[in-house]
């Protein structure tokens, strides 16, 4: 059986194990004040050109989406994001757990735009009775979206501008940043979301890591005690150099932005497959992720060999169907698939 439903069935780059294995034996600091989490810090924040930044590392994409937005929001306040957001969707409603209610805003393709959120603000703002309604304190988007579509420089430019005309800060949850980066079709950089963000995260757990996230902070105005927001969500990992190593090794020699290519070269190539044999995509392909449809029969004979996913139905004939590629697919396994298809 070859996988193609998630971009996390692997375990980690070989490095990391070697790293791993090699420091298993060293005495160090716990809850991440040791040397390999600062040498860390210190690779993110030059690959971010931040150095003013702060980098802390969690051991999931949910514990940081909560994490975050919980330290980032009054008991009063909510996040807005779109209606197909991880936190609104796909976390079991670990979000409004902590009292925070996901303001989700209506979006075809996983996006939301600058338009939208500044309508949202001001319909709870300017209503006659705002004092009795979930006042919007901060935006949530993912790169790449819940769809695998990616947001351009000049919608992120355009949501910070909104965001910061109200003062309220813009979240990004990169769980999957690496492969957007990686995209043909991206023009962002990290550098890019340390300037017109407030927070966001990037991602291990699903490019190239055993686990973990990097939780980038370079609006100072968030910095101070977001320790003991991560103390109290159960996310101060008491053996923490064991993210730091992780990260050391992703981000020496560029290793996370090459191991990203490869997945999205292989997701570029099964995608022109795709086109080429007149399959229609629900979403336009641009990451890892891709949304083709499919009748189900066809998508019966291919289970026989390919493990994926169904994300809808079309009609009683035809599904969409998501494919992922990772860091460690290979294009031996895209073109079986092909073959396949």
């Amino acid at each position: 059986m070859i996988r193609f439903e998630s971009d996390y069935s692997e375990g980690c780059i070989p490095e990391i194990l070697t790293a791993l294995q090699k420091t298993n034996t060293e005495q160090t600091p716990g809850y991440g004040m040791d040397v390999h989490c600062e040498n860390a810090r210190d690779l993110i924040k030059k690959a971010c050109k931040a150095p003013k930044a702060d980098v802390h590392f969690l051991v999931g994409g949910t514990q940081a989406n909560v994490t975050v937005i919980a330290a980032l929001l009054k008991p009063y306040q909510g996040a807005i994001c779109p209606e197909s957001g991880h936190i609104n969707v796909h976390e079991t409603g670990a979000l409004e757990a902590t009292g925070h209610k996901c303001l989700n805003l209506p979006s075809k393709d996983g996006k939301i735009s600058a338009k939208q959120v500044e309508e949202a603000i001001l319909l709870q703002k300017n209503d006659a009775s705002h004092e009795h309604i979930v006042q919007p304190g901060l935006v949530y988007i993912s790169f790449p979206t819940e769809t695998g579509v990616l947001y351009s420089k000049k919608e992120l430019i355009a949501l910070s501008k909104v965001c910061r005309k109200y003062h309220i800060p813009l979240f990004v949850d990169g769980a999957r940043m690496g492969y957007g980066l990686a995209s043909k079709k991206n023009d962002l950089t990290l550098e890019d979301f340390a300037k017109y963000t407030d927070v966001f995260y990037i991602g291990g757990t699903k490019v190239g890591a055993l686990f973990g996230e990097a939780v980038v902070i370079p609006n100072k105005q968030y910095q101070e005690n977001f320790r003991y927001n991560m103390k109290q969500r159960g996310g101060m990992l008491a053996k923490g150099r064991l993210l730091g190593i992780q990260f050391e090794e992703l981000f020496k020699q560029n290793r996370y932005f090459k191991i990203s290519k490869q997945a999205a070269e292989c997701a570029e190539l099964l995608a022109e497959a795709l086109e080429k044999k007149g399959y229609k995509f629900a979403y336009e392909p641009q990451t890892n992720q891709l949304f083709p449809i499919m009748s189900n029969k066809k998508i019966e004979e291919l289970r026989k060999h390919f493990a994926f996913l169904t994300f809808g139905v079309i009609d009683k004939d035809h599904s969409i169907v998501r494919f992922v590629t990772s860091f460690l697919t290979t294009k031996e396994n895209v073109k079986k698939l092909i073959k396949e298809l």
